[in-house]
């Protein structure tokens, strides 16, 4: 968001932020926005902590039904949870009557946000403003599935861990899994949304009305990446709109990255939400590290690993993108966040994943299938797996040959993404909307949307023939048979 921001700001337009006050990324104060920040407890920090620790750990146990459920109902905590403290946001926002006063009055062109949580959305419902997103997951699944066709057959969902290509028993999973997105969305997220819209919109609403009232959706990906789909005219495709040619490296990291020579670097990172893994993985990971010709550039928190070699540079922070754009950079140790694929994907370095949580494993999967990464399960991993998948995505070509042909359909495109995504956010504000780009199927019953009143006539049309004439028939029988007893007797 903050570098879409950065862009509109380039291009002279006037942006206020609604942030919370624990936000990471977007701060208070910035010559890009005008900000208006929202207290929130730190509660929120604290819970989704303890839950990404909750996580790990089960990642770690074998796989069976008990750690499904374990994984299934900590998800649906951690999601009633946020959507919850979500939705009071909102209401902080519309009960302090001079905000909402300052925002109607501000007049201004559209509200742009990723609908991952909710007070975007409703913001723009009570404003009555166009609304652009930017999204690629919701927390009821792949941003898809609220908005266009999305045949169970051949799309996976979101945390089904499947492709576009499924055998039986994958259709009969991915349609199970489809139910228990089914019923997050309705019941573990629904109530405490669906009150806090009978509140403050008049006559109500709910979450997915909301996102399929919205204008344009700027989708952070591609079908370079994704699996083909049906997908509808107002939904753009933006993925890896963030990616630039690499700029150069600060001095002393440049210096440690051409001292690798001829082997190159390694470069490993989890992400911002991922806390240590467990140290024994933490310890195995750095004896695989100390063992290779490679130097490896590692951004790592928590207590520093027993066995790290002296090749391997531990930092808090690195310029992910900068250091994927360096020639000398020849693997990539992620978890598999979209950012950090679609890096990967415009950089042309193939991917050793090791997904924890969300969407990851589905990111990487979609690497896998076209050859260009490889996944290692969290519960799997020891000095011999990581060895052994380290080797492989180093040493065989195919990997880095399919992600550098990614990476020209990537760059091969008309107008950049990040073009794109600015032209439709102008587009939006110039035509005040862009209502002809979205269907109004939302506003149908369901059994309307699906034909079913339409089968059920249908089929009353052709059965009530066919059983008239069944029943003209038997009763001529019945009066044929009836002077045929009268004439015998």
């Amino acid at each position: 968001m903050k570098i879409l921001l950065e862009e509109l700001h380039a291009r002279g337009h006037s942006i206020t932020v609604i942030r919370v006050s624990t936000s990471w990324f977007i701060q208070e104060k910035s010559p890009l926005y005008t900000s208006i920040t929202i207290e929130l407890d730190e509660v929120y920090d604290d819970f989704f902590d303890v839950y990404i620790q909750k996580q790990m750990r089960t990642q770690r146990e074998r796989a069976s039904l008990l750690k499904f459920l374990k994984f299934t109902m900590d998800s649906f905590a951690m999601f009633s949870k946020a959507n919850s403290i979500f939705c009071n946001v909102v209401g902080q926002i519309l009960d302090d009557k001079n905000m909402a006063k300052s925002l109607i009055d501000s007049k201004y062109d559209l509200v742009l946000t990723d609908p991952g949580l909710s007070p975007g959305l409703l913001l723009a419902k009570y404003l009555k403003l166009p609304l652009v997103l930017l999204v690629r997951s919701l927390m009821s699944g792949e941003g898809h599935f609220a908005i266009a066709p999305s045949p169970l057959s051949y799309v996976p969902v979101l945390g089904s861990g499947l492709t576009d290509n499924m055998n039986f028993i994958q259709r009969v999973k991915n349609i199970f899994f489809h139910g228990i997105i089914m019923f997050q969305q309705k019941f573990m997220m629904g109530s405490s949304f669906e009150a806090i819209c009978d509140k403050y919109i008049e006559g109500g609403c709910d979450i997915i009305s909301l996102l399929q009232e919205a204008d344009i959706w700027l989708f952070r990906s591609n079908f370079v990446f994704e699996f083909p789909r049906p997908t509808m005219p107002n939904v753009v495709y933006v993925g890896g709109f963030q990616c630039k040619p690499a700029q150069p490296l600060p001095a002393e990291l440049e210096e440690f990255v051409q001292s690798a020579g001829e082997h190159g670097v390694i470069v490993m990172s989890l992400g911002a939400w991922a806390n240590p893994l467990p140290q024994m993985v933490t310890d195995e990971i750095a004896s695989v590290f100390a063992k290779v010709p490679q130097k490896v550039i590692w951004k790592h928190k928590g207590r520093r690993p027993s066995t790290l070699g002296n090749n391997t540079l531990i930092v808090d922070w690195m310029p992910q993108k900068d250091l994927l754009g360096h020639p000398q950079t020849k693997v990539f140790v992620a978890h598999g966040g979209t950012n950090g694929v679609q890096e990967a994907i415009y950089h042309g370095v193939p991917v050793l994943g090791i997904p924890l949580f969300f969407d990851q494993y589905d990111n990487l999967l979609r690497l896998q299938e076209r050859g260009a990464g490889k996944i290692l399960q969290l519960s799997d991993i020891n000095g011999h797996s990581f060895e052994q998948g380290l080797m492989e995505v180093l040493h065989q070509d195919s990997y880095r040959q399919n992600m550098q042909r990614l990476s020209r359909l990537h760059k091969d495109q008309p107008i950049a993404p990040m073009d794109q995504a600015v032209f439709w956010v102008e587009y939006v504000m110039r035509h005040k909307g862009a209502s002809h780009l979205r269907t109004e199927a939302y506003k149908m019953p369901w059994y309307s949307y699906y034909s079913l009143d339409v089968i059920l006539l249908l089929l009353a049309a052709v059965i009530s023939p066919l059983l008239s004439a069944l029943l003209i028939a038997w009763l001529l029988c019945c009066r044929t048979r009836g002077k045929i007893k009268t004439k015998q007797q």
